[in-house]
């Protein structure tokens, strides 16, 4: 069964920096079609809707949110069926549950989560 886990999460500082990994396995995530999925980023915070962080298709473009251009970075690792996002002088507002996204057409995938907490 395809699935979407999402790691890296946690507490840290204003100004600090995290790494978030998502790893899909199982099912279509097979090292073929890995590549050919467009990957996300997207974060959820408290009484708050969903929203885009970042996006990296299939051929490496990328797009980012106004509120993170030049503090995150999305990219991808096919090998290891992995997309990443390093996140950089991080903000409290930036505080959220991030959630990994694989998206091809009619076939969308979503991870759990992982939770980002920036406060000092």
């Amino acid at each position: 069964q395809a699935q979407l886990v999402e790691s890296g999460g946690g507490l840290v500082q204003p100004g600090g920096s995290l790494r978030l990994s998502c790893v899909a396995s199982g099912g279509t995530f097979a090292i073929y079609a890995f590549r050919i999925f467009t990957m996300g980023w997207y974060r959820q915070a408290p009484g708050q809707e969903r929203e885009l962080v970042a996006v990296i298709t299939s051929s490496g473009g990328t797009t980012y949110a106004d509120f993170v251009k030049g503090r995150f970075t999305i990219s991808r690792d096919n090998a290891r069926n992995t997309v990443f996002l390093q996140m950089n002088s991080l903000k409290p507002e930036d505080t959220a549950v991030y959630y990994c996204n694989a998206d091809r057409g009619p076939a969308v995938y979503w991870g759990q989560g992982t939770q980002v907490t920036v406060s000092s």
